[in-house]
């Protein structure tokens, strides 16, 4: 493995030639390996229907408060484009009705502005996470987002689209999603055209701040803010964008990507910030942050870099040089702690066979910590590439289920991985 984690390095600096070897690489271990589609305590949650279904990020609970209730996307074709014109129902599973009962699924809405990725950045509102949801959409030839009650059936347009939302359910922190395209696709939107498309280094906004109660949205952080702060002579004549952001449990800080691309050179590093856009602090410099979660409002996990010990995931104290490294995992995956703050969750991509697996570690004893496989699921060649289904692991509230997208079946569909009982008899 640690051949073709070098092997894949070094193809980075050539993406075209990397697709084409990747692919005959993985057709030829597919033939010749035993064929399975899942394994694990899991079961589909969506409909076995026409449609697919897929819920988006792993930073965020598709479960309510009560854990009856999963929300999702409903579509059609998503391996075909990365951002699709074609709008997305939004729906509410609810699981405690029969798998192939009509009133198990409800359509709550619609949305203009999704992407393969990320969804609509649809969510439960804090702080009760029952009555409202938010989601972004496209209307009237803008972004914006839409704070939706069920209990009401009415609907709060805001002037912008939403990238990370607080807790409490005031406030949000949002990017540009047209840049995001260009530059990313399956992460932003391609509604409308990038109009800093051929700017190297926008002169304008990269973050904004948005309350949602009064439907406020402020600009933080500018472009050159991040170019001029600890600046790189690699930083020269580079493309910039930012991604990932995150907001700290008190939403008072919050992480994000710094991405800078120079020819086929890509530049990454990991910043924190106040939420006003003050106190600035480059956690991670070495070029290479992939996945990061918080595990609280003073530690950062991520999958990176570190040039004196490698790729792999590191625990990392905001506004300082601390760190350990942990476990021996060394698979770029989507991390997050659960609820209850005594696991991780994490993934992986298709291996040699298309097989991608969801890995689970104690969270209190991350240096020597095994990874424990708790499900496997089988990924379709059409699903590839910036089209690709990504497990995007997610905790329920009680931290003894997790919920993943999969299209294992042919399609993108909603499961359920259920650990209880290794929670429970602490197998972990």
């Amino acid at each position: 493995m640690k051949l073709e984690q070098k092997i894949n390095s070094f193809l980075n600096n050539f993406p075209f030639i990397k697709k084409i070897i990747k692919r005959l690489y993985q057709v030829l271990m597919y033939l010749f390996s035993k064929k399975i589609k899942f394994s694990g305590n899991l079961e589909l949650i969506s409909p076995s229907d026409d449609y697919e279904y897929f819920f988006g990020y792993y930073d965020k609970t598709p479960w309510d408060i009560s854990e009856r209730y999963i929300l999702c996307l409903r579509t059609r074709n998503t391996y075909k484009n990365v951002a699709p014109h074609e709008k997305a129902d939004i729906v509410i599973i609810d699981t405690s009705m029969p798998i192939n009962s009509k009133k198990r699924v409800k359509v709550v809405a619609e949305t203009s502005a999704w992407n393969v990725q990320q969804g609509c950045m649809l969510q439960w509102l804090g702080p009760d996470y029952s009555s409202k949801i938010i989601y972004n959409d496209f209307q009237n030839g803008k972004f914006c987002s839409i704070i939706l009650s069920l209990t009401t059936n009415s609907s709060k347009i805001l002037d912008a689209p939403v990238y990370s939302v607080s807790s409490n359910g005031k406030m949000a922190l949002t990017l540009d999603f047209s840049r995001l395209h260009t530059l990313r696709p399956g992460y932003g939107y391609s509604n409308i055209d990038d109009e800093t498309k051929n700017v190297a280094i926008p002169d304008g906004c990269c973050i904004w701040k948005i309350d949602l109660n009064k439907n406020e949205v402020v600009p933080i952080l500018k472009y050159f803010d991040l170019v001029n702060f600890q600046h790189r002579a690699e930083m020269d004549g580079a493309v910039h964008k930012v991604n990932h952001i995150m907001l700290n449990p008190s939403a008072n800080r919050f992480m994000f990507l710094h991405r800078w691309f120079k020819g086929s050179k890509k530049y990454s590093r990991l910043l924190t910030c106040d939420i006003n856009g003050k106190n600035l602090y480059n956690l991670s410099d070495d070029n290479m942050v992939s996945h990061c979660c918080w595990k609280n409002d003073c530690e950062i996990l991520a999958f990176e870099n570190k040039m004196s010990f490698g790729n792999g995931y590191y625990l990392m104290k905001d506004k300082t040089n601390e760190f350990i490294k942990c476990s021996d995992l060394s698979n770029d995956g989507h991390p997050s702690f659960s609820p209850n703050g005594n696991f991780i969750v994490t993934d992986s991509y298709p291996d040699r066979k298309r097989i991608q697996s969801v890995y689970i570690l104690e969270a209190n004893n991350l240096i020597k910590s095994e990874p424990k496989v708790v499900a496997k699921f089988f990924s379709p060649f059409k699903y590839d590439n910036d089209t690709r289904c990504d497990l995007h692991p997610r905790w329920n509230r009680t931290s003894d289920k997790i919920c993943v997208d999969s299209a294992c079946n042919g399609k993108r569909g909603v499961y359920v991985i259920n650990i209880e009982e290794l929670v429970k008899n602490d197998k972990i």
